[in-house]
């Protein structure tokens, strides 16, 4: 099991790191007690359910308690449960910007404390001094991008990083309207329409007479490496910019035959560059 200890600066950006750390495949916890996390690892350690990637969140949102987390991980290092430690921080100075901007309350701060919060801020540093000093990653978010953030973190706890950006590749039946969740739609209804073939008519763009008809045509072959020409030039970009999930749907009059055909190419080019793909033809079976 690969385990992540994510501890840091309130409003340095722990919650978007655990977003990111979802995104890449962890089961995520959020503020867990620490005294719990040895206990909590090996019940995952004996459940039947497999659970690869964990990330536990530990801050100073639990208070006094927060100073129990080094002996929970001198207690996992006697499991021989071996883990990395997350540390997300940021200056002192984009903290307090960040809480200005935000007015959400600092968790060390008390409804009736006259401190200053950037008084707070360095208080809070002071406590969190021997995660930091431990820490086997430390990220700083003062002068990063969200997209950067997210990268960085696949960069750490992933093999292959093009595996943050999950593609779906749709075919569908404009007649029974377009995917909500699309990102790019592709209309191949320009093409010759196997419907009008009797003997392909009942058939689907899954089996290989209806491939061979739909790809006879110049028009067909003609599309195929301008669209996926486009579709490789536009994938980069999408996850460049943190975008973690992409819907790619191809349409054509009922969904059984022309879109299948080419919801299909584009999958398997997909897959070939090495993304993380699925495919799913929607109306095939209306």
């Amino acid at each position: 099991m690969q385990l992540v200890i994510v501890t840091g600066m309130s409003g340095a950006g722990k919650s978007r790191a655990i977003d990111n750390l979802e995104d890449i495949g962890f089961f995520c916890v959020d503020n867990m007690t620490p005294q719990l996390i040895p206990t909590f690892v090996k019940i995952l350690k004996d459940s039947t359910e497999v659970r690869e990637k964990v990330a536990i969140v530990a801050d100073v949102r639990l208070g006094n308690s927060f100073s129990e987390l080094f002996k929970a991980l001198d207690e996992l290092r006697i499991m021989e449960c071996e883990y990395k430690i997350l540390f997300i921080d940021a200056d002192n100075d984009v903290i307090l910007r960040r809480y200005q901007e935000t007015r959400r309350k600092h968790p060390l701060s008390s409804d009736d404390s006259s401190q200053e919060l950037l008084d707070i801020i360095i208080k809070e540093r002071e406590l969190l001094k021997k995660a930091r000093n431990i820490a086997d990653y430390v990220i700083d978010t003062s002068l990063i991008t969200t997209s950067q953030l997210k990268e960085r973190i696949a960069e750490l706890f992933l093999d292959d990083i093009s595996n943050t950006l999950k593609i779906n590749v749709v075919s569908f039946g404009f007649k029974y309207g377009i995917p909500k969740d699309s990102d790019l739609v592709f209309d191949v209804r320009c093409l010759p329409n196997p419907f009008y073939v009797p003997e392909l008519k009942h058939h689907t763009g899954l089996e290989e007479p209806v491939r061979d008809y739909v790809m006879k045509f110049d028009q067909s072959r003609g599309l195929v490496p301008k669209l996926l020409d486009l579709i490789n030039y536009l994938v980069p970009l999408y996850r460049s910019e943190g975008k973690s999930q992409l819907t790619i749907s191809v349409g054509c009059t009922g969904g059984k035959h022309r879109s299948v055909v080419f919801a299909e190419l584009v999958y398997k080019d997909i897959k070939e560059k090495g993304y993380n793909a699925a495919t799913y033809h929607r109306d095939i079976n209306r």
